[in-house]
């Protein structure tokens, strides 16, 4: 890990950056993806199996039968683990329930602001290296919760051709009503665009690999929702001279091990706290079985340290983390100051591994600094927010000289027009 001593704010800027993600060829490759998909749907999904993966695509959909046979294979631990996870994360989330607003804002002027679910969602859980079970509880309970009357689910099949046990288990668990045996950026264009087999849906959630995150990011400018901007996973760990070293080491591990473009940022207030974190880091990468991932990881992460209390929760700020963990003597007052991050975790006995499976808050969150204008995904994501208005023609009459002057002044004479037609229409 790179790092630096009470870097001065003109130098903040590039120690915020992240590993570089833009990639034209990326691009250009899922340009391509797109366009194959959206012309050929089902056939260019079974093309692409076999050029991307090396494997045929007999059948898209997962069938019931393999989702019987796969849960078999599913242990009761995980089972039991599933269902008490299910349970916290539910709670949370029901606990966000939005209301019906509705204002008398003048006088025979009633106005609403009505939550609405969202009709069709598509889930998109990644495969590859870790797959990831434990993001189809963040995804799908929220979109149970929400009742959204349609919710479909993507995630790549393994070398085998099946799709990995607990993944199907934890999706039958919450009640997603059809899985499909895709990855990558193809299964975010048939999602978005709609094939024979896939159905097209009005938002895609979830996250996954740099070709999964430019399709979305692509296709969001204009033929489907997306539920925020995210790339590579990311943590922030603040510890001061009580933190226990191999806490935050673990930490910064727990994230760096999501892949090679992951990066993880330590933030201590005194160099002895680094150099025993930094330590600690070294032991514990050597006996995890991801090391290699790990090591690239750390080779873009950074350890800055602050001796100015107010310099590093400004710093912190400034980074807008994905996780943020506040592993220090007294947590709170930083906590409490901090405006920019995914999801915070206050005091050392917090990992953001609870977090990321069962405390209940939901690990799906954005990253790249976008933590300073995006929420994460909670249950107000499966939601659209529509309003209505109800006025009488005594309320009417009152807005009518308020509507006519704005309107005639922005050059609007129709809009003005709707109003004095109905006034006329009164008085006669």
């Amino acid at each position: 890990m790179e790092r630096y001593d009470n870097p001065p704010r003109e130098r903040w800027a590039e120690l915020c950056l992240r590993p570089a993600s833009e990639n034209p060829q990326v691009r250009e490759r899922v340009e391509a993806i797109l366009r194959r998909v959206r012309e050929q749907g089902d056939e260019a999904l079974r093309e692409l199996s076999l050029e991307i993966d090396r494997r045929p695509l007999d059948a898209i959909e997962v069938s019931a039968q393999e989702i019987e046979e796969a849960c078999a294979r599913v242990s009761e631990a995980v089972k039991q683990a599933v269902a008490a996870a299910e349970r916290n994360i539910r709670a949370f989330h029901e606990a966000q329930q939005p209301r019906e607003v509705c204002v008398l804002t003048a006088p025979g002027v009633r106005c609403l602001q009505r939550p609405v679910p969202i009709g069709k969602v598509g889930l998109y859980i990644p495969g590859g290296t870790a797959p990831l079970f434990s993001t189809v509880l963040m995804l799908a309970v929220p979109a149970s919760i929400a009742g959204c009357p349609e919710v479909v689910l993507c995630t790549p099949a393994g070398r085998d051709g099946k799709v990995n046990a607990e993944v199907l288990w934890t999706a039958r668990y919450c009640g997603v009503q059809r899985i499909f045996k895709l990855g990558g950026a193809q299964a975010i264009a048939a999602m978005a665009y709609g094939t024979r087999t896939v159905p097209k849906v009005d938002k895609i959630f979830g996250p996954g690999n740099q070709y999964v995150t430019t399709a979305k990011q692509l296709l969001s400018a204009g033929t489907v929702a997306i539920d925020m901007p995210a790339g590579p996973s990311e943590v922030m760990v603040i510890a001061d001279s009580t933190t226990p070293p191999s806490f935050a080491a673990a930490d910064l591990l727990s994230q760096a091990e999501h892949g090679a473009d992951s990066q993880v940022m330590l933030v201590c207030d005194r160099p002895a706290t680094a150099d025993a974190v930094v330590q600690e880091v070294q032991r514990q990468t050597e006996a995890l079985p991801r090391a290699e991932f790990v090591l690239k990881a750390l080779g873009k992460s950074r350890c800055v340290i602050f001796s100015d209390g107010g310099d590093l929760i400004d710093f912190a700020n400034a980074y807008a983390p994905e996780h943020l963990i506040i592993a220090t003597r007294d947590p709170w007052p930083i906590a409490d100051r901090i405006t920019a991050a995914g999801s915070v975790f206050v005091g050392a006995w917090t990992p953001e591994s609870a977090g990321d499976y069962a405390s209940g808050t939901n690990h799906t969150l954005p990253t790249c600094g976008w933590a300073r204008s995006f929420s994460g995904v909670n249950l107000d994501s499966y939601y659209r927010k529509m309003t209505l208005q109800e006025i009488t023609p005594q309320g009417l009459a009152g807005l009518a000289g308020t509507i006519v002057t704005m309107a005639e002044a922005e050059g609007l004479r129709a809009h003005a027009q709707a109003v004095r037609i109905r006034t006329a229409y009164e008085k006669e």
